[in-house]
């Protein structure tokens, strides 16, 4: 008898189901899955079953992330793994912002975020200008700083050229003081000038000028620029002969002015003082120094005067008789004395006699009697006595002596007149001495 092929299978499912089964494992959790990483599992019903009770997994997390909870997991007879776990991204230290810069990431403080540093104008980057967040959770390098390492900038102006002013070896000169400015946070500390400061009196030639400034940083800048001043000049001029010259300035310069003067008995003829003009050409013509011509025809007094005002100081000797005493010692000492006269341009006048008859002379040459006459009178000159009286150049009565005066106390006299004491300086510069 045949049994039915149906009910064949039946009876194997149902041995299946209450015999087989009853090996399998049991109960199962949910599949495990680890973002970011991977889990290695083993299960004592072989390879095949992940998530069976009794499974024991290892979690491990991929390059850049780092797990956060259990290492190892354990399926429970709840259904449920014995532990929980997360692959979280490494995260390196947070950056701080620069002073004066910042810097900008690509994906934060993250692992492998690349994260690159810049700096504010006027400030430059020190360290390295990109860092990336690497696998140990440390940058790899130093943040960079911002430092003010580029100097100030300061403009000084051009060349300045200046002619000398007249009658002057110099010249003022003004300028701008030039205005630094700080590339970075715009304050300057500290103003430098080397040379002479705006406003001041150049000498001729060239003269350097230097400003420099400073930052809070101690970063310097300088700028230097030229002063010029140049003199107007004129040829050198001689002194006459027979005379000397005094000139104001260098004695050459634009507006100099060059007073000319004749030794003792010489008398200028031409222009007595010349200027160097702006053309560089002098004014006037070179005069001379002539021999004085003494007019003793002139029977007026104050005439005869007047031809010796600002040229001749004048001594006059008056004695009623060339036989006196005092007259005789005095032009005794003078006769001795003829250098230092001249060097002090003194001219002798003698007068002679007394009413109804006088006598006057200059050296060797006579004067009228009514002129002898006219003197005695002008100047208030005793006829019946000795005396002697000392006329300036300006035609002042300086000094009277009723006795003969030495040689030594007539010169101190006439070297303390306010004329004599420049004759003195350029006669001492010319070499006119008496030995």
């Amino acid at each position: 008898m045949w049994t039915p092929l149906y009910l064949i299978f039946i009876v194997t499912i149902n041995t299946y189901l209450t015999n087989g089964y009853e090996d399998s494992p049991s109960p199962w959790c949910s599949p495990i899955k680890v973002k970011h990483g991977h889990a290695t599992c083993t299960s004592p019903y072989g390879s095949y079953y992940k998530n069976v009770k009794g499974t024991r997994c290892h979690i491990s997390c991929q390059k850049g992330y780092e797990l956060h909870g259990a290492a190892h997991v354990i399926c429970q007879t709840d259904k449920r793994w014995s532990g929980k776990f997360a692959c979280k991204q490494k995260r390196c230290p947070s950056l701080t912002m620069q002073m004066h810069g910042g810097f900008k990431c690509l994906d934060g403080a993250y692992f492998n975020s690349r994260c690159e540093f810049y700096c504010s104008p006027g400030y430059q980057l020190k360290g390295d200008r990109v860092i990336t967040c690497m696998d140990n959770k440390a940058w790899s390098g130093k943040p960079a700083t911002c430092a003010d390492l580029e100097p100030p900038r300061i403009q000084c102006p051009s060349v300045k050229e200046k002619v000398a002013e007249p009658n002057k070896l110099t010249a003022r000169i003004f300028w701008d003081t030039p205005e630094g400015r700080d590339t970075a946070d715009g304050i300057l500390t500290d103003v430098v000038l080397k040379g002479l400061p705006p406003g001041s009196d150049f000498p001729e030639g060239e003269h350097k000028i230097q400003y420099t400034v400073f930052d809070r940083a101690e970063n310097k800048a300088s700028c230097r620029f030229t002063v010029k001043v140049r003199v107007r000049r004129c040829v050198k001029l001689n002194a006459p002969e027979n005379g000397y010259i005094k000139c104001s300035g260098a004695g050459d310069n634009y507006g100099a002015t060059c007073d000319y003067f004749c030794v003792g008995g010489y008398e200028l003829q031409g222009s007595p003082a010349r200027v160097c003009q702006f053309n560089s050409e002098w004014s006037g013509t070179e005069p001379t120094c002539s021999f004085m011509n003494i007019n003793v025809a002139i029977r007026n007094a104050a005439e005869f005067l007047d031809q010796f005002y600002e040229k001749r100081r004048l001594l006059i000797v008056s004695t009623p008789t060339a036989a006196d005493l005092y007259y005789r010692l005095q032009v005794g000492m003078l006769q001795q004395a003829q250098c230092g006269l001249d060097l002090r341009h003194v001219t002798v006048v003698e007068l002679f006699g007394v009413y109804p008859k006088y006598i006057g002379r200059i050296g060797r040459r006579l004067l009228p009697p009514v002129l002898g006459l006219q003197i005695r009178l002008l100047l208030r000159i005793p006829q019946n006595k000795f005396q002697v009286v000392i006329v300036d150049k300006h035609g002042v009565d300086k000094e009277r002596y009723a006795f003969p005066v030495t040689n030594q106390d007539l010169f101190a006299l006439i070297d303390t007149f306010p004329l004599r004491k420049d004759e003195m300086k350029f006669q001492a510069e010319a070499g006119h001495t008496c030995n």
